[in-house]
């Protein structure tokens, strides 16, 4: 890798600051969920069924991850500067489409389109490769991915307070607000870092078996999908154990529900923290155990019949504090297996991690009845959770195979 270049604030010149990479991160996710407590306004709005409106969550995660297949090629080929200020003009378009939609076929159309902003998420994480050295990486990318942890736990509430006041388009106008200034910001601070190659896109696509052949890539990919897959599936499954399990008013379930939240920003902190010294085989294998362990103390006291709301929520915040180490450590991994491809590996990753979250959430809906009480949840997150550990340890085994380790 070239000498580090210097970073100047607001000098596209240069790499672009830490503080615009985290934004970047923080827009993707608050796109995802500042709406949500809208919902039922706007199904009243465009009267129709609660059952289409919530698609606008189903339909942006779908277009989010095959968004995430093409934006890491593309931005490899033509620069990630381009590519996000291309995503980010067409979120604000597409933002503007769902305020003035007359009816919800459209606003479903722009939302989808909205998912554009997706690129944030996958080439702030591309750029921290293109700028540092792995192990240095994984500790920004923690740092980075930080403002993805605060955004979901304020979120919902600032989207709450704005639709109570101004209506349900009040959340999509402070979108447009955000994204417009993040599109300047970006503008004058984002310097290009992809280490460009001249390569057409089929000869990136003809580069693609050196990647999806590579047993290191896929294991740091699948140990990211399968920890977050704990949590895809407390998404899934939670809300119902509050309710029809603890019979907790939404108030209650909505305060202990962003206990997760906490362990995650603490875990990102970490790795921000410690990667550079310790390096990321070790802390995602402690990420992952430590996401499993408090899966398993929580299963073994609902065993006992002592499983609680404080402590069916509260021990979740190890499952958010070891996704915090392994996301950020485990994408750096794969981001270094072949670093001419970073976003490519960035998107593919991404992908995989939103599509077997997907599935995991799916799952842990379809098995919870009102007879399985956690049993199903908890057993759904534990396997994930084990799987995770037995991926790393595989990863870690063939780099001492490889002389790597």
């Amino acid at each position: 890798m070239s000498p580090e270049r210097p970073v100047r604030f607001l000098d596209q010149s240069t790499p672009p600051h830490i503080a615009t990479l985290i934004l970047l991160a923080g827009l993707s996710a608050l796109a995802m969920n500042i709406f949500l407590p809208s919902l039922p306004g706007m199904t009243a709005h465009f009267d129709t069924e609660y059952r289409l409106i919530q698609l606008s969550v189903a339909l942006y995660l779908g277009v989010n991850a095959g968004l995430q297949l093409l934006m890491g090629p593309i931005s490899d080929r033509w620069g990630r500067r381009p590519v996000i200020l291309w995503g980010l003009g067409l979120f604000l378009a597409a933002t503007l489409g769902c305020i003035f939609a007359p009816n919800v076929t459209v606003f479903l159309t722009f939302r989808m389109i909205q998912a554009s902003v997706v690129v944030a998420m996958v080439l702030s994480r591309a750029i921290v490769r293109d700028m540092v050295p792995q192990d240095r990486a994984a500790s920004m990318i923690g740092y980075v991915t930080m403002g993805m942890a605060v955004v979901p736990m304020v979120g919902p509430a600032v989207g709450g307070i704005l639709d109570e006041i101004f209506g349900w388009q009040a959340n999509f106008w402070a979108l447009f607000v955000l994204g417009a200034a993040l599109f300047w910001l970006c503008w004058r601070d984002l310097g290009e870092t992809a280490p460009l190659t001249g390569r057409t896109l089929a000869q990136q696509f003809r580069d693609y078996p050196a990647l999806l052949t590579s047993r290191r890539f896929w294991g740091y990919a699948l140990a990211a999908g399968l920890s977050s897959g704990s949590f895809f599936a407390y998404l899934g499954g939670a809300p119902f154990v509050g309710d029809r399990v603890f019979g907790l008013p939404p108030a209650t379930l909505g305060l202990l529900f962003g206990a997760p939240a906490i362990g995650y920003f603490l875990g990102n902190f970490l790795s921000g923290r410690f990667s550079t010294r310790i390096g990321v085989n070790r802390m995602v294998l402690w990420g992952a155990t430590a996401n499993a362990s408090g899966i398993a103390l929580n299963l073994t006291l609902f065993y006992l019949g002592l499983g609680t709301p404080f402590s069916f929520f509260g021990l979740m915040t190890f499952m958010g504090l070891g996704n915090g180490m392994v996301i950020p450590n485990a994408t750096a991994g794969a981001l270094s297996i072949r670093p001419d491809l970073a976003g490519t590996a960035s998107g593919l990753s991404g992908a995989l991690m939103i599509g077997l979250g997907a599935a995991l959430s799916a799952l842990a809906g379809l098995l919870l009845t009102p007879g399985s009480g956690a049993f199903a949840l908890l057993w759904i997150m534990l396997c994930s959770g084990l799987a995770a550990i037995v991926t790393i340890l595989l990863v870690i085994r063939r780099e001492r195979r490889l002389g790597l380790g």
